[in-house]
């Protein structure tokens, strides 16, 4: 699967093991790359639902992303990047025809 960064400071933060640990600590940064590797070698992002942790759409007014576990209560936060979104007759991401996904941050969605 393809994947895109919110920003470039995202991105290079995402791609820079020593930043990401310095922001997140050792095994939250782990564990971010660990998620981020499973969806480089997905095809379709309905494959992350057969991986362990979980992955569910959110609801509300984060209508339209997505959540990764990492380390409870942070979530990889992410949503599709296909144009247009494949959707589902009833309006839900059709997650067989994801192939790219736009990285938008870590974060704990409870709050």
């Amino acid at each position: 699967m393809d994947i895109v960064f919110k920003n470039n400071r995202l991105k290079e933060e995402c791609n820079n093991l020593k930043l990401l640990e310095k922001k997140h600590g050792q095994k939250r940064a782990k564990r971010i790359r660990r998620r981020l590797d499973d969806l480089r070698a997905a095809d379709v992002l309905e494959e992350m639902r057969s991986l362990p942790g979980r992955c569910h759409e959110l609801l509300h007014n984060r209508s339209g992303q997505l959540s990764l576990d990492l380390d409870h209560p942070y979530r990889l936060i992410l949503e599709p990047a296909d144009e247009p979104i494949p959707t589902k007759s009833d309006g839900g991401i059709d997650w067989t025809k994801v192939t790219a996904v736009r990285i938008l941050g870590v974060e704990d969605t409870h709050e």
